[in-house]
């Protein structure tokens, strides 16, 4: 999958004509309201004129408004710019491998497997399921926290076809299991996003992740 961002120039040349449309309207309006205030005045009721203090009030009202449009103007610019800038920063993790909770694409090469058993467990083992939640394989792992290279085999030796696969780590102690929990792996990150000020991480099993929710990232082994 590729990425077709916006090009640069099209979204300043959509910033400047925003922002130059937004000009022109005030510029527009102000004219307007001078004219309705020149009106005011040249009718009103000479044994009761209007307060000057009235078109004082009135004409900080409409700056106020003007200031407030200018704000929100400049708010809108400043968020384009910051998505603009995690965009590139995003890019940066294409090709990449993420440390991240789900299915990950076996394509022959060992899939790194991050495991955080229990203090208490005695036995940790790899269960391994098959995109259609089937399980093809368990894997007696060391009871450690140190990082696990599953080969594509089951407990026999058997080779497993190239395909998606997700892995659960279960960690047991005299011979009861204390906790199942879904394990982390390295996915490569095919493609970035920014979607609602959000960076999401598609991974090569297609799999879309938070890059927030990434725990460990590395070059491609």
């Amino acid at each position: 999958m590729e990425i077709n961002p916006t090009p640069a120039a099209a979204t300043g040349q959509n910033t400047t004509v925003g922002t130059a449309a937004t000009t022109s309207v005030l510029s527009s309006d102000f004219e307007v309201f001078l004219q309705m205030l020149t009106a005011q005045a040249e009718y009103q009721d000479p044994l009761e004129p209007i307060d000057s203090s009235e078109y004082a009030a009135q004409l900080a009202q409409f700056s106020m408004v003007e200031q407030q449009v200018m704000t929100n103007d400049l708010m809108q610019e400043m968020l384009s710019a910051l998505g603009a800038n995690d965009m590139a920063n995003a890019a940066n993790w294409i090709g990449m491998e993420a440390l991240v909770q789900g299915p990950v694409q076996f394509d022959g090469t060992p899939v790194t497997i991050a495991p955080n058993p229990p203090v208490a467990a005695d036995e940790v083992t790899l269960v391994v399921t098959n995109a259609q939640g089937t399980e093809v394989a368990r894997r007696n792992m060391p009871v450690s926290a140190e990082p696990y290279e599953w080969d594509g085999r089951t407990a026999t030796g058997t080779a497993l076809p190239h395909g998606e696969y997700s892995f659960q780590i279960e960690s047991a102690a005299n011979g009861d299991v204390l906790l199942t929990e879904p394990a982390l792996a390295y996915n490569r990150v095919t493609e970035a996003r920014v979607d609602n000020g959000s960076t999401l991480l598609v991974l090569n099993s297609g799999y879309m992740v938070l890059a927030q929710n990434v725990t460990g990232l590395r070059e491609p082994t």
